[in-house]
């Protein structure tokens, strides 16, 4: 019965069995190997997704991190400038107010009379330089005697203020300047300086 099997067709029949076979059996390999290179590929996949998805949680919690640090340097120079014009206002106040003490005190010892020469003089021309002259003596010991002499000590008083008014006014802007609105560490001293 072999033999007759052997006969050409039968050849071919087995040849073409034995083809078939090989066939199969590199495809399993192949579907093998592709299995495996899928799984592998499935895994990056998901390690990928995993990593993306802490990827954004991270920049999640670095932005809520970055907004809670602003709010809290926003405060706080927030509070540094209120003190900066607490402090301020509070040494322009009491600055104005001793030089109106001290206008009141040289008031006081000089009498009215001869300190107010902005009204209606009643004595002739250099009466009045005298007077100025004589003014001039308790105002500037008083601390007012500004750069031009004979003014009256009303006008010399609204000089002053303006005076410290501009100094108060530089210690605010160079304070002002120096908060570190950065949030770096920063020291600054109750006058504005570093």
């Amino acid at each position: 019965m072999i033999p007759r099997l052997l006969n050409v067709q039968g050849a071919f029949g087995i040849a073409a069995s034995l083809a078939l076979l090989g066939l199969l059996l590199i495809q399993k390999g192949e579907t093998r190997h592709w299995r495996k290179q899928a799984q592998g590929f499935e895994t990056l996949y998901r390690g990928e997704q995993q990593s993306h998805a802490q990827t954004i949680a991270n920049y999640r919690a670095a932005a809520e991190t970055a907004r809670r640090a602003d709010a809290a340097n926003r405060d706080r120079v927030l509070s540094a400038q209120a003190d900066i014009n607490e402090r301020t206002i509070h040494a322009y106040e009491a600055r104005v107010g001793d030089a109106r003490a001290r206008v009141d005190r040289l008031r006081s010892e000089t009498g009215a009379a001869a300190i107010d020469r902005g009204g209606v003089r009643a004595t002739p021309l250099p009466a009045a330089g005298a007077a100025a002259r004589a003014t001039d003596g308790p105002a500037a010991q008083g601390g007012f005697s500004l750069a031009s002499e004979g003014l009256p000590l009303d006008e010399r008083l609204i000089a002053t203020e303006q005076a410290i008014q501009l100094d108060e006014l530089i210690k605010w802007v160079r304070a002002q300047a120096a908060v570190d609105n950065q949030g770096r560490d920063a020291s600054i001293s109750k006058d504005g300086n570093r």
